[in-house]
């Protein structure tokens, strides 16, 4: 048995995704003596934070025990670690990654993994011919809600699979009123839009839970036309805030998708799924899955004269805990670690390139083309 150091380049290390989500799991890892594999072998993160500003390169650093940092990408790339993980802004992704796979590195990057699929088609390609091993965060399905829709799928609680329903979205404050809660970037393009940058999660999400997409019919709107940005500048918004999809999956399932940064919330949780099948029920979202099961399925009556007796939400039962749940981000982590040292399963950047065609399918479909075929991309 042998502990082997990992390093890791988080490009975007400052920002929130790569400092408390991506970093704070890769140290946790490592303090809890790193992933164990198969062997007995095991795998110890060792993370070199990148990024442009260098008092919060070096802040981070110091914070968090005197990591490695530097501005130097270029320096951080012609170096002996392993790993290139990139989780800036997405519109700017792919030369960076096509440099990474250039300097031999491994990739394991966020959503999306490209602003197009012929760019995402393009980045799974060149890794797979550089040899390198490459993934994709898919982080949600390991949230406890939907770990336990998973479980309620594997146990045929279902029986034949009907419809899934997802809600997503919460307002998002323009500015003006309250400062908006969501980056400005997420607004413009290149890289924002919520179709390219939540499709990417739904996708995986709901295959993941119910069956493949086969083809998509659907609306992109932007609500609302101008916001104010982090200088206090207004600005024209120049992509997608809402998104409303009808889908077709494989085994004839059905499938909605409304998602919006201009809707309020009005259900258990920001994100919520919805599976219907011939014997039961089940709603999720993050952290709570409730069911209905077919011999407990009541007869509601519609009263024109009087207002409803049913109170719906307390006839479902909840799912207990089976967990401990860890941290979704860490889990897919120890995934990826898993991946590297020894070949076990990970999504990787052809999955990627998955999400993004979804994505870019449902743009063509609200710009008039009707239902759109998601066809095999490999």
């Amino acid at each position: 048995m042998a502990q082997r150091r990992v390093g890791i380049i988080i490009h975007g290390a400052t920002g929130r995704i790569g400092s408390t989500q991506h970093l704070r799991n890769l140290l946790a890892i490592r303090a809890d003596g790193g992933v164990l594999l198969r062997n007995g072998d095991r795998l110890l993160p060792d993370p070199l934070l990148s990024g442009r500003n260098p008092a919060k390169l070096k802040a981070l650093a110091e914070a968090n025990g005197g990591l490695r940092w530097t501005t130097e990408l270029d320096t951080a790339l012609s170096g002996d670690d392993e790993v290139f993980m990139e989780c800036t802004a997405s519109g700017f992704r792919v030369p960076l990654v096509e440099r990474a796979i250039a300097a031999g590195k491994h990739i394991h990057i966020e959503k999306p993994t490209a602003p197009s699929l012929a760019e995402a088609v393009a980045l799974a390609g060149l890794a797979d011919v550089a040899g390198v091993k490459h993934a994709v965060v898919q982080d949600k399905l390991f949230l406890p809600g939907f770990s336990k829709l998973r479980l309620l799928r594997d146990a045929g609680f279902f029986g034949r699979m009907l419809s899934v329903r997802l809600e997503s979205g919460w307002f998002v404050f323009d500015g003006t009123l309250q400062p908006g809660q969501r980056p400005s970037w997420n607004y413009r393009s290149p890289g924002g839009g919520l179709a390219f940058d939540m499709l990417s999660h739904y996708r995986y999400m709901i295959e993941g839970l119910a069956a493949p997409f086969v083809r998509v019919a659907c609306l992109t709107t932007t609500a609302i036309p101008e916001r104010i940005d982090e200088r206090g500048e207004r600005y024209r918004v120049d992509v997608d805030d809402s998104v409303y999809c009808v889908a077709q999956l494989a085994d004839g399932i059905a499938c909605t998708i409304s998602a919006s940064w201009a809707t309020r919330v009005r259900r258990d949780d920001l994100i919520q799924v919805q599976i219907d099948g011939t014997q039961g029920s089940a709603v999720a979202g993050g952290h709570r899955c409730v069911t209905q099961a077919l011999v407990n399925t009541p007869s509601p009556r519609w009263n024109t004269e009087a207002g409803q007796e049913s109170d719906f939400r307390t006839q479902w039962a909840e799912v207990p805990g089976i967990g401990p749940f860890g941290s979704s981000f860490r889990l897919v982590w120890e995934r990826f670690l898993r991946h590297l040292g020894e070949g076990g399963p990970c999504p990787t950047l052809w999955d990627g390139a998955r999400m993004v065609q979804l994505a870019e399918a449902c743009q063509r479909s609200s710009r008039g083309e009707g239902w759109v075929e998601l066809p095999a991309l490999v």
